[in-house]
């Protein structure tokens, strides 16, 4: 076991927001977190990154607390700095965890083939579309060689077709490199798509609802989308999120 969230409960202010949250996380494996908008998804992801301190309950990493530097955070816009390169927007977290600037830069520059950034080193954002912009966001967040990363809505505003893209890229990545991914998703078929399971979310304040596996073979490509498991797991999410 990789993670194990054990009976997190938060309340900001006077709203209670997450109530006795419970999961556990294998090494390597890819977990949606769906739910009802609202339900406390992104208060639990600020937890686990340690942004936010639980009222109770606590985040375990084999067997111990989890720290800030466990997990890699990548939030649903992909903040890069306008007057940055892409090389240098990628190289920044390095360089603020204490990295010299050349040397985050180098392990920066080393993930920018795989990423299909490579020959965009020195563009600024702007110059990038939507998809690749994500890429250098997701690349700026996995350089930093964390343990388990935590992907909030990453596609959430691109394109259908973008999107699918994007969907079917960071399936080869993760299998290429063994992550451990936490992903908050409002997209089912993305949910089904890309994860081993789906995590649902009850209306807040939040528990765990359902956990649904996708009995689904890797490497995953488009074709799957017509797969009856496919349409099943489908219904069954719908069927949870409506319960």
């Amino acid at each position: 076991m990789k993670i194990r969230v054990d009976g997190l409960r938060v309340a900001l202010g006077e709203l209670p927001v997450l109530d006795d949250v419970t999961f556990d996380v294998e090494a390597g494996e890819f977990v949606s977190i769906i739910g009802p908008s609202g339900a406390g998804k992104s208060t639990l992801f600020n937890v686990l990154a340690g942004l936010i301190t639980p009222d109770a309950g606590e985040v375990l990493v084999d067997g111990a607390p989890a720290t800030r530097e466990t997990f890699g955070y990548m939030p649903q816009k992909d903040l890069l700095f306008p007057w940055r390169s892409v090389l240098d927007n990628t190289a920044l977290g390095l360089e603020v965890a204490g990295r010299p600037r050349r040397q985050a830069r180098a392990r920066a520059r080393e993930l920018f083939a795989p990423f299909g950034l490579e020959g965009f080193e020195d563009a600024r954002p702007a110059e990038l579309s939507g998809g690749m912009r994500q890429r250098a966001a997701l690349l700026r967040t996995v350089v930093q060689d964390r343990e388990v990363l935590l992907l909030d809505e990453p596609f959430g505003a691109l394109d259908s077709l973008t999107r699918t893209t994007m969907q079917e890229w960071l399936e080869e990545v993760r299998a290429r490199y063994g992550w451990t991914v936490l992903l908050i998703t409002h997209d089912i078929r993305e949910a089904v798509f890309l994860s081993d399971r789906v995590l649902v979310l009850s209306p807040r304040p939040a528990r765990i609802h359902r956990e649904i596996p996708v009995d689904l073979p890797r490497p995953r490509d488009v074709a799957q989308l017509t797969d009856p498991v496919f349409a099943e797991t489908e219904s069954s999410l719908l069927t949870a999120l409506r319960e």
